[in-house]
């Protein structure tokens, strides 16, 4: 298999070889956006960390992750790859292995360190997207790899069971898998092509429009894990059954298999915005849902609608940015913004939820998706104004 940036594309085509070890690499770079709820859930619950320390602990690694996968580009450059995913694979191990001893404030240190090299990772995954001849395909196929590579890891955990004994494997599987990352940083490019300038906007920087896209992602993102990361605490406020958040958890992240993998087959053919749309007010109504704490049944069908609408829109993103932007400088940014949307979300969760009572997430949610939605319509009704108007 090879990936053909000269048709279509940016710059010359990548063999399968090297896609895969991107692809790898930009897996085990955003694991913890699915993992880390579970696990921190799992520390929370220990009594290893307060409900408001789980917030900020997701705060800080998907902060830093976002920022990395910002300005890895900028500060890094296109050359030496293998170079950066073996630090990035070292690290990652070093942080993850330090995790199964930490707790507290040195939790929340140790997560954030642990966003630089993942936000690393995720920045070569985005730079080989940009530069697809079918960006929103590989958006899709990536986001459907994730969701089953985290899936798979909390189904894992699940069966192991909770405890001191569960987390040590979490979080010692995911320093194997950074050791696994090294061996992947062999097969990586040299180096990858630069995007093309727009003479109109600073070399490097995104345009307006594609500015206002991509808040459109920030919100989204935020909106969604303001929620997500306490669905453990809402669960057990809603008195389910011990496992029920672990059972949502992983129906969830299968569900997002299945709803990345729809994308993947549907994301040409479908109006990136009557999907993002529809799909922005089946996540409202399943928020909406999980805040009235139904019983355990329910709340696993919710979470598992959840989890398909999350992936299947989030490609739709790309495509929405490109339109924008159609330098594509815009969407190489799209993976940091969205990283720190979902740093913010947990982030301001944690600001507005008490330790009896964690279902102001949900209202913060509903109000983030507003925005992004109201940003969605924004930019359809703009292009058909100019459209118009060119007529």
């Amino acid at each position: 298999m090879r990936e053909n940036m000269a048709s279509g594309g940016i710059g010359a085509p990548l063999s399968g070889a090297q896609v895969g070890a991107i692809l790898f690499a930009g897996v085990a770079g955003i694991l913890f956006a699915g993992v880390g709820p579970y696990l921190l859930g799992g520390l929370e619950a220990a009594g290893r960390i307060s409900p408001g320390q789980l917030g900020q602990a997701g705060t800080a690694e998907l902060l830093t992750m976002g920022i990395a996968a910002g300005l890895t580009g900028p500060i890094w450059g296109l050359h030496r790859l293998r170079l950066l995913t073996l630090i990035c694979g070292l690290s990652m191990a070093t942080l993850n292995i330090a995790s199964i001893w930490t707790d507290g404030w040195t939790i929340i240190l140790v997560r954030g360190a642990n966003g630089i090299p993942s936000g690393a990772l995720i920045w070569l995954m985005t730079a080989m997207i940009v530069r697809s001849a079918r960006p929103e395909r590989w958006a899709a196929i990536y986001l459907t790899a994730q969701g089953l590579a985290q899936g798979l890891i909390v189904v894992a955990l699940g069966a192991l069971g909770d405890g001191p004994t569960g987390l040590a494997i979490g979080f010692g599987s995911l320093g194997a898998i950074g050791i696994a990352t090294c061996a992947a940083a062999v097969l990586m490019p040299m180096a990858l092509a630069p995007l093309p300038v727009d003479p109109d906007q600073p070399i490097g920087r995104p345009s307006v429009r594609g500015l206002v896209a991509l808040a459109a992602g920030f919100a989204f993102n935020a909106g969604i894990l303001a929620v997500w990361i306490y669905v453990d605490p809402l669960s057990r406020q809603a008195g389910h059954p011990i496992g029920t958040a672990s059972l949502a958890f992983s129906f969830s992240l299968f569900a997002q298999v299945a709803g990345g993998t729809v994308a993947t087959f549907t994301a040409e053919r479908l109006s990136t915005t009557l999907a993002l749309i529809v799909s922005l007010l089946g996540l409202a109504a399943a928020m909406a849902a999980m805040g009235t704490l139904p019983s355990a049944t329910l709340f696993l069908i919710i979470a598992t609608v959840f989890g398909f609408i999350w992936m299947f829109s989030s490609p739709f993103y790309t495509p929405l940015v490109i339109a924008a932007d159609p330098t594509r400088r815009s969407a190489a940014y799209g993976s940091g913004v969205a990283i720190l949307g979902c740093s913010a979300g947990p982030f301001l969760a944690s600001l507005v939820v008490s330790d009896s009572d964690v279902r102001s997430s949900i209202s913060l949610g509903l109000a983030l998706l507003a925005v992004s939605l109201a940003i969605v319509v924004g930019l359809a009704l703009k292009k058909a104004n100019k459209l118009v108007t060119d007529a």
